[in-house]
């Protein structure tokens, strides 16, 4: 009896299988197609993407400028041929592996462009000579300038925190700007003989006549006087860029005291619109410089401070020590002691749009931008109707600052105050002497 009910259970299970494996097929045929057609035309999407990062990668690789590929931690995922050529990276990095761009390019510029850009999430521009670590340094304040390759940088923040860098080589806009300006000093120099004629002519006939035809000619002798002036200061930029060593006299000297002597020069301009000066920091630190230089500099700043300050303002300036690494110049941990000086007004500030332009020679910002310091309120940063317009003289005075600072292997930056939107200036100059090199063409 159980045999039968077991053979009849094993007649049924073959029937069954028998009946139910075309079904199965028919039902398994066209699922079997559709994923192998799915898995199919995902290897043809992803060979295509492949493709398509390749061409992406040969077009970037063949880019007159440099590019740059940073995660969230500032490794380096990838860069072109022109970056490694710019940034003189070698064979530590090869394409598919990642490095810390500190330990492949030693630039503190770079580093405060790409920190920037992560920091704000918007886009960051940036220009600095940069110094290759491979350069000989012969001792650890000497600069050869010949080895600088200035730079500009663009920084574009990606996704998954992530940020792009692109690298402009600068040296024939530099090349071009330097020969533009010597045509220009050679231009300013002659114009100084027939200005000093016209001077001592007007001068003469104002002696023989009188008002008002006096008050005219007292007239264009301020203009005569403003043009050498402007003459000077032009040719005064000139020379201190081509020669700095030759037009820069070294002396120790006490730098709060030389910032005070000037102030002291200015307050009688500063009381008529009771201006006050508050100051922080150190009461004494001497530094090398040039004594003359240097008080050109701050004359230069506390006078456009004065100027653009509202009546009863207060003018900030703080001085203390700070070290810096060498990274940009050296492949070293040394650093370089450094003395800032930042200097802030209570004014409204720089035009967003003429803030990049502040240290041009001759920029003049929109007069349409204009607006009387009437009142002690601190403008919004961003706020572009109601900026004054900083750039309204000769468009002379912050390029010899800005000269006169790079001469002493100094930078200066110019910025807003985030808090009191007022125009903040700040001086970076070694405290010690740098050495260059003079048999070395600039």
């Amino acid at each position: 009896m159980i045999s039968m009910i077991v053979g009849l259970f094993l007649w049924k299970h073959k029937c069954s299988k028998v009946i139910l494996r075309p079904i199965i097929n028919l039902l398994t045929l066209p699922f079997n197609s559709l994923l192998n057609k799915s898995f199919t035309g995902r290897d043809r999407r992803y060979q295509a993407l492949e493709q398509q990062l390749l061409i992406l990668q040969d077009s970037l690789d063949k880019a007159p400028i440099g590019y740059l590929l940073l995660d969230e931690e500032n490794q380096l995922l990838w860069c072109n041929e022109q970056a490694r050529k710019l940034l003189s990276i070698d064979d530590r990095w090869q394409p598919g592996t990642t490095r810390f761009l500190l330990e492949l390019v030693r630039s503190y510029e770079l580093d405060r462009l790409v920190e920037e850009t992560h920091r704000t999430k918007i886009n960051q521009t940036r220009e600095w000579n940069f110094y290759p670590s491979n350069y000989n340094l012969t001792a650890k304040n000497t600069l050869n300038s010949k080895t600088a390759i200035p730079l500009k940088g663009f920084a574009v923040p990606l996704d998954s925190d992530r940020v792009a860098v692109f690298l402009e080589n600068r040296q024939s806009f530099v090349e071009l700007s330097q020969s533009r300006d010597r045509a220009f000093s050679d231009l300013a120099h002659e114009f100084r003989t027939p200005l000093t004629a016209i001077g001592l002519v007007a001068e003469t006939l104002q002696k023989r006549l009188k008002d008002p035809e006096s008050k005219w000619l007292e007239r264009v002798l301020t203009e005569i006087d403003r043009l050498m002036h402007l003459i000077q200061d032009w040719l005064e930029i000139t020379q201190i860029q081509e020669n700095p060593l030759q037009n820069l006299n070294y002396d120790a000297l006490d730098l709060p005291e030389l910032i005070f002597s000037v102030w002291m020069t200015l307050k009688p301009i500063a009381k008529q619109k009771e201006v006050k000066l508050a100051s922080l920091g150190l009461d004494k630190l001497e530094i090398q410089g040039d004594r003359a230089r240097l008080t050109q500099v701050f004359l230069n700043i506390l006078d456009n401070a004065i100027k653009h300050s509202p009546e009863r303002g207060t003018i900030e300036i703080e001085i203390r020590r700070i070290s810096r690494e060498i990274d940009e110049r050296a492949d070293s941990s040394d650093s370089l002691e450094y003395v800032q000086i930042d200097i802030i007004d209570s004014g409204p500030g720089f035009s967003k749009l003429d803030l990049p332009h502040v240290f041009d020679r001759l920029y003049r910002g929109d007069p349409s931008r204009v607006r009387e310091n009437s009142s002690t309120t601190p403008q919004p940063q961003d706020s572009q109707s109601t900026k004054c317009d900083r750039t309204s003289g000769s468009g002379l005075g912050l390029a010899l600052v800005r000269e006169i600072v790079k001469a002493h292997c100094g930078l200066i930056e110019a910025r807003n105050h985030p808090k009191t939107g007022g125009a903040w200036l700040q001086v970076l100059l070694p405290i010690d002497k740098f050495e260059r090199d003079p048999t070395i063409e600039k």
